[in-house]
């Protein structure tokens, strides 16, 4: 059976609507879940984790949308791994990327952008993405000195291999903000601010 026969446009259930959803590949197995739970057995994030692939995509057929607020949507690694084991073709990831979309529309899942927006000001002024400030503790964690040493010397760094300045070029800066506008990022950063500001 073929997508457009199995997505009717009266069909409005929380599985239909992840279907018909312009992230959803033509060929998503979600309809054909077995719930056998191979993708809970092989998910790092459910090994981890309250996380359970296999839960999220039965709350999806069940129609339960209280699933679009939970955070649980928000523990997927978008790893694949699902994807690759899943005998019908499903993919939790990319029922997750739906959900989570869904959630920020509805202004639930701004909140757990909020760390990003720090990347999302660099993109802005610079045209060029950063480690947000908020992950930096557990980097230094994670790397110890070396973390200190990357910061402080990536100039000196990026010079000893070679690599160009990692910053636009004023002209590139200029065509990227309107690339940016022209796509709503910039409309999209707001909405998030808008959100935190509200608290």
């Amino acid at each position: 059976m073929k997508r457009q026969e199995m997505v009717n446009e009266s069909q409005d259930d929380l599985a239909h609507k992840v279907l018909k959803d312009i992230k959803a590949p033509a060929d998503l197995g979600l309809l054909r879940c077995v719930q056998c739970g191979l993708c809970t057995s092989m998910c790092p994030a459910s090994r981890h984790s309250e996380y359970d692939a296999r839960e999220i995509i039965k709350r999806v057929l069940d129609n339960d949308e209280t699933i679009i607020e939970d955070d649980i949507i928000w523990n997927c690694f978008y790893c694949y791994t699902c994807h690759s084991v899943c005998p019908v073709g499903n993919s939790v990831c990319e029922v997750n990327q739906i959900l989570r979309q869904m959630a920020i529309d509805k202004d639930t899942g701004k909140k757990q952008i909020e760390s990003f927006m720090s990347f999302a000001d660099s993109y802005l002024e610079e045209g060029l993405g950063i480690i947000p400030k908020e992950h930096y503790n557990q980097l230094r964690t994670d790397y110890g000195k070396h973390w200190e040493n990357l910061q402080e010397n990536l100039d000196d760094v990026r010079n000893d291999l070679g690599l160009d300045s990692m910053y636009l070029l004023p002209e590139a800066k200029e065509t990227v903000d309107k690339t940016l506008e022209a796509i709503g990022f910039k409309k999209r950063v707001k909405e998030v601010k808008d959100v935190r500001n509200r608290k």
